[in-house]
């Protein structure tokens, strides 16, 4: 595809323009990035007192996909926070649901796929919240964590190199562009995956990323970019595709497993063999700069996908101030 008519279709696509949502809440509860737990980051992190922090995310998910697919957005409920958390360098410690549904019968299958998934990567489900009332479908999830060194969306920096870490073991499902590796994975694997972010940080090879969110790749690094007051070149050729993936698709995907991480030039060759030592795809796939693009080349042939300095994207970036 032309790189020009790529960014000219991820731009309009709802996934990248859902992320403009945030701008609005946060403006709303008068939150920047300099707020108590650094809004625009994966998850909130509190300092402690002895030292390390207490991590807090939470997600809510799109209705349609709760009523389309109510046991993998269960499962899903548990995966995406426990990514967040991994994504800021930490280990999960616990989680909270908050359900809604017309009856018992109905919210079967949803507070199945929580329980599995719980299981599956061993995270305590803590309580929470149970509407058996609701007209329909409804779900939230929280996770508490904890990290000694984190990874943030704010330290990134001109000439970095862009890693895509992505495990390309699994499949899409039907009708929404999540890619998931984790169902048929052994629990042991997914819990040790996890790890790798933590003992990356802690080894002090990764001080900079975000976990690929419902924007994919390309809303994922619009988000990094921002909040840490950098641009992006993202080399097309260089991304890894897994198999019957097209290029157009796999930049807005989200995957079970998936991180772009901004890692000095001189750890770079390291940080992707820690996961391909696990089997999962790590490749450098661009480089920041010191403009405010994020632009995608193929070829010699550039194509600005987003300039946030001209249309704001979180309006959380380090140079912003909120109103």
């Amino acid at each position: 595809m032309n790189p020009q008519n790529m960014v000219d279709e991820l731009r309009a696509h709802p996934s990248i323009r859902g992320k403009l949502d945030i701008a609005v809440a946060t403006s709303a509860l008068s939150l920047s990035s300099t707020a108590q737990g650094k809004p625009g980051d994966d998850a909130a992190a509190i300092p402690r007192p002895e030292g390390g922090w207490d991590l807090l995310a939470g997600e809510g998910f799109m209705p349609q996909f709760v009523q389309d697919d109510p046991w993998f957005a269960g499962w899903c409920g548990v995966m995406v926070n426990l990514s967040d958390i991994a994504a800021m360098g930490g280990r999960a410690s616990a989680l909270l649901d908050a359900v809604w549904a017309p009856d018992a019968e109905a919210a079967g299958p949803l507070l199945a796929g929580l329980r599995d998934a719980s299981s599956a990567y061993g995270v305590p489900i803590v309580g929470g919240h149970t509407n058996l009332r609701s007209p329909e479908l409804g779900l939230s999830v929280s996770v508490t964590g904890r990290a000694s060194k984190l990874i943030s969306s704010f330290d990134a920096r001109p000439g970095d190199v862009l890693v895509a870490a992505i495990d390309h073991r699994g499949a899409y499902r039907p009708r929404f562009d999540n890619w998931c590796a984790a169902l048929d994975a052994p629990h042991d694997r997914l819990r040790g995956d996890y790890e790798l972010l933590p003992e990356l940080a802690e080894a002090g090879l990764v001080v900079a990323g975000k976990d690929i969110s419902q924007g994919g790749i390309a809303g994922t690094v619009l988000m990094l970019a921002e909040c840490s007051g950098c641009g992006f070149d993202i080399d097309l050729p260089a991304i890894p595709l897994p198999s019957g993936a097209k290029l157009s698709r796999w930049l807005r995907s989200f995957p079970s497993f998936g991180f772009l991480l901004s890692v000095r030039p001189e750890h770079a060759e390291k940080v992707c063999a820690r996961f391909q030592a696990r089997d999962i795809s790590a490749a450098a796939i661009g480089h920041a700069t010191s403009t405010s693009e994020i632009k995608v080349v193929s070829d010699g042939v550039s194509a600005e996908f987003w300039d946030y300095a001209e249309e704001p994207y979180l309006s959380l970036g380090k140079e912003t101030e909120v109103a």
